[in-house]
């Protein structure tokens, strides 16, 4: 058995109704070895994960683990096997705090009493973030008050507790800032070091050529090839993940910025975010970049209303914005992409003209009445603008695969004509065909007028997107830079440090 692959699946069909969501596909993955998935999103990585986590069952194939042929899989016989998930979607119970999520099942009880031992669980919970990420968070914090990028690690860290032979990462950085990636990949390679095996799914190319031994391609739910990782480049690798040239990732624009059409004076926000003052102009793309909690996402919900100012104040075009509304934001023209866009930036049970048109929805009525077939030409419109993948305008968004739903959140602010869009890393789990889309819409958008505001960990997206990037540290905004005058090692730097060689770099008083 040891000669055996550690896990194997061969010539696996999976078809929901008529459509194939896998056909034929096969994986194997070597004992001890990081294999890495990759493909478009829709290509078939996140069913074929759901047959080896056991959620769901193939049509046809077979699934072997250390060489044995495993049938009628469930999510637990699974983890009894010694194969542990990473999910995308960050699978954690909400109510339960930080410390519970981590040892669910697991908590240290009081001698002699079936009574769980707090003191004792909340110094483990806090010993192994410290020993898996070295971060410190709230323990006794509840899973649904943190962030996306916290959630993620508190479900990394729990896998590593159950001492797994297997683990599958699905998008592990997604949500992740450049430091917390880095201690991701040096844990990584120390597992596989210690004998562990890895199945990796990810967007981003980079992480593949770093990690993997092996990758496995799948493009539009057939496996196109397995090759080496070291020796493939990443084009070979688009090229094969994707049938058209993407040689062009960020588009070149050559409009100049206009006025002024969002202010920010003195802008506060209790803790979170101190003393910022920025301005956007007409035409422009404007990127703001930080480490975790430094305060970018307490701007872009401030901006919207999600968070009320404690100071300062927000002008669109020379007007002040009433505080705290979110509806006043609407009104003047803001659309926001939240990070989080399955939670607050779509509805997955609506369909996509639904979806598209819940900003705009008085331009599609009359007397209180809703007038779909004056919202359908106008949802095609911007369906073949993006280059969003449906079968119909009335197809539920949880049909779609999250690029097409990112798509369809950007679109509703689209349809109701935004002068200032705020993107919160509008590319997270996106594939890389559907970065290019949004990149290009984007850059069309700023042609057009409209401000454009990008929240990003992607510093290199944020270089060859934007025109200038705000660096926030601890809560206030330490550098102003012009992307086309810093690289990406400079402005890692300033993420981490708020310094460039020692001094501040653009520091703001």
């Amino acid at each position: 058995m040891t000669d055996s692959p550690a896990l194997a699946l061969r010539h696996i069909t999976k078809r929901f109704g008529e459509v194939n969501a896998l056909n034929n596909v096969s994986l194997v993955v070597a004992r001890g070895s990081v294999h890495g998935l990759v493909g478009q999103n829709g290509a078939g990585k996140s069913t074929l994960i759901k047959v080896l986590a056991g959620i769901h069952a193939p049509d046809e194939g077979s699934i072997e683990v250390n060489g044995l042929i495993q049938q009628h899989l469930n999510p637990r016989k699974v983890e009894r096997l010694g194969i542990h998930m990473i999910h995308q979607d960050r699978l954690l119970p909400p109510t339960l705090t930080v410390a519970e999520a981590l040892f669910l099942g697991q908590e240290p009880l009081r001698r002699g009493l079936p009574l769980i031992n707090r003191a004792k669980l909340h110094g483990q919970a806090r010993d192994a973030l410290k020993r898996v990420f070295d971060l410190e968070i709230p323990v006794t914090a509840l899973i649904n008050q943190l962030s996306t990028d916290e959630q993620q690690i508190i479900q990394i860290t729990r896998a590593l507790l159950n001492h797994p032979t297997m683990l599958v990462f699905d998008e592990p950085t997604t949500a992740l800032v450049r430091r917390e990636a880095d201690l991701l990949f040096d844990i990584i390679e120390r597992l596989r070091a210690e004998g562990l095996t890895i199945l990796y799914i990810s967007h981003y190319l980079n992480e593949i050529e770093r990690l993997c031994d092996r990758v496995t391609v799948l493009r539009n739910g057939g496996e196109v090839a397995t090759v080496d990782a070291k020796t493939t480049s990443t084009a070979e690798l688009v090229s094969l993940m994707i049938d058209r040239n993407v040689a062009g990732l960020f588009p070149k624009r050559n409009a100049a910025p206009g006025v002024t059409v969002l202010e920010t004076q003195h802008l506060s926000s209790g803790g979170a975010m101190t003393d910022v003052s920025l301005r956007l102009k007409q035409g422009e793309v404007l990127g703001v970049t930080g480490l975790i909690g430094s305060g970018t996402k307490a701007l872009a919900r401030t901006l919207f209303g999600l968070m009320r100012a404690t100071a300062g104040r927000v002008l669109i075009e020379g007007s002040p914005l009433p505080p705290g509304s979110p509806a006043a934001s609407v009104a003047r023209r803001i659309g926001l992409v939240p990070e989080d866009r399955r939670r607050h930036g779509i509805s997955l049970s609506l369909s996509v003209r639904e979806n598209a048109t819940l900003a705009s929805l008085k331009n599609f009525s009359r007397q209180g009445f809703l007038w779909p077939s004056w919202e359908k030409p106008a949802v095609i419109d911007f369906i073949k603008r993006l280059g969003i993948r449906t079968p119909s305008t009335e197809t539920p968004l949880r049909d779609l695969s999250g690029g097409n739903q990112q798509k369809v959140a950007l679109s509703k602010w689209l349809i109701q004509g935004a002068k200032v869009i705020i993107l919160d890393e509008p590319t997270v789990g996106v594939d890389i065909g559907a970065k290019v889309d949004i990149y290009n819409e984007i850059s069309i958008l700023a042609d057009q007028g409209a401000g454009i505001l990008v929240v990003s960990s992607d510093l290199l997206e944020l270089i060859g997107l934007t025109d200038r990037i705000l660096v926030f540290y601890r809560g206030r905004v330490v550098a102003e830079v012009r992307s086309d005058q810093i690289n990406q090692d400079q402005l890692l730097t300033l993420v981490t440090t708020g310094h460039v060689e020692g001094e501040p770099y653009g520091a703001k008083n």
